[in-house]
């Protein structure tokens, strides 16, 4: 279009100085004509021309530097905007790089400079011949640029594709993930309100089952977890939680357990609210776990805080316990307990053994030696 728009001035003068007026004007308008169309097919097409339209053009570039010198004035066929054929094809070659065939390029691209030595004919002498062997290798020049330019564009894109489809990957995974997370506990409380119990028990697993239903419906509205009355003083997602609080929350919907929470140690500890909120789903899991499968007597919650500011809890059962190395992490373990507390920054270790019960350990910064020791299978669990 820029080229076309060149020509407009000096339309009227090559018209009243060509030997053919009618066969200049007419070559003019076809250049024109072509122009305006290819313009107007690759905007709404929105991609580089096809092959057959790459062709064509080619065609009609050939065809008007071979015609040029029936239609032009003799020896003005270099410097000039009445000769307008040699930009013409250069347009021509620069849209039509386009093209993915190599072979159509590169033959468009021999017969364009062909038909312009055609287009030379006997004019050139002297200087002019270093003109015309510029004009020559400027096609060339910006045929390969073009073409490269084009690649690197396409490139662009399939990485852009790869790209994209890599990260709707992903987003569904961890959507799927979220929703494995969320749903859990609500669906362990599910099945414990299937089997039967007394009406105490029924009745704190109803009030448990309430807080999971809330946080299904937020999940669900897309929304952030709605968090507990008792936790409802929490501002915003940095304030600190005593995370004491948090432990005798739980410890209280599971009072059929016989936890026996052992929080002096860390009883002003605070931790930032996320952490908070996964320690407390992490919890619920743990002890849901110890409810469907541990059949424990008892279960211990230590927690403990050190003067640099690190602190570890231990959540320890005594009942039938598991095989770490034979018996993979379920979605609780693997993603509301390790999977959640990793992501806040937090560390975890499970230990556990057939009739040995089951211990599980969290901590904040480097931790105790003791804890960097012999991580098992199920801690480093994907």
């Amino acid at each position: 279009m820029g080229t076309i728009a060149q020509m407009i001035p000096a339309v009227h003068i090559g018209v009243a100085t060509s030997p053919h007026e009618v066969g200049y004007l007419a070559c003019w308008a076809a250049a024109a004509v072509a122009a305006v169309a290819v313009s107007v097919v690759t905007l709404v097409r929105r991609r580089p021309l096809g092959a057959a339209t790459s062709a064509t053009d080619f065609a009609l570039a050939c065809v008007l530097l071979v015609l040029g010198p029936l239609v032009l004035p003799s020896g003005e066929r270099i410097g000039t905007w009445v000769t307008y054929q040699p930009a013409y094809a250069l347009s021509v070659i620069i849209t039509a790089s386009g093209v993915r065939s190599r072979v159509l390029w590169a033959g468009g691209l021999l017969g364009v400079v062909v038909s312009y030595m055609v287009y030379l004919g006997g004019e050139i002498e002297g200087n002019m011949t270093w003109t015309a062997v510029g004009n020559v290798l400027t096609y060339v020049v910006y045929a390969l640029v073009a073409r490269i330019f084009f690649g690197f564009t396409r490139r662009i894109a399939r990485d852009a594709d790869s790209s994209r489809a890599r990260a709707a990957e992903l987003a569904r995974r961890e959507e799927e993930r979220r929703a494995q997370v969320m749903m859990h506990n609500g669906v362990a409380l599910m099945r414990l309100l299937t089997e039967p119990g007394t009406d105490a028990t029924r009745s704190r697993l109803i009030d448990q089952a309430e807080v999971e239903l809330r946080r299904m419906r937020s999940y669900l509205r897309g929304q952030a977890p709605d968090r507990d009355a008792a936790a409802a003083e929490v501002a915003d997602a940095n304030s600190p939680v005593v995370l004491a609080a948090v432990i005798e929350r739980v410890c209280d919907r599971f009072a059929d357990l016989h936890v026996d929470a052992l929080v002096d140690l860390g009883a002003d500890l605070k931790v930032p609210a996320g952490q908070a909120e996964a320690l407390e789903r992490a919890l619920e899991s743990l002890l849901l776990n110890v409810r469907v499968h541990a059949r424990a007597d008892t279960v211990v919650i230590h927690l403990d805080q050190d003067t640099d500011g690190t602190w570890v809890m231990t959540v320890h059962d005594d009942g039938v316990g598991f095989d770490p190395t034979s018996v993979p992490a379920g979605v609780g373990l693997r993603e509301v307990v390790v999977g959640e507390l990793r992501r806040q920054g937090l560390h975890v270790k499970i230990e556990s053994g057939v009739d040995e019960g089951t211990t599980v350990t969290i901590w904040s910064g480097p931790g105790p030696a003791a804890v960097h020791t012999d991580r098992d299978a199920t801690a480093d669990a994907p």
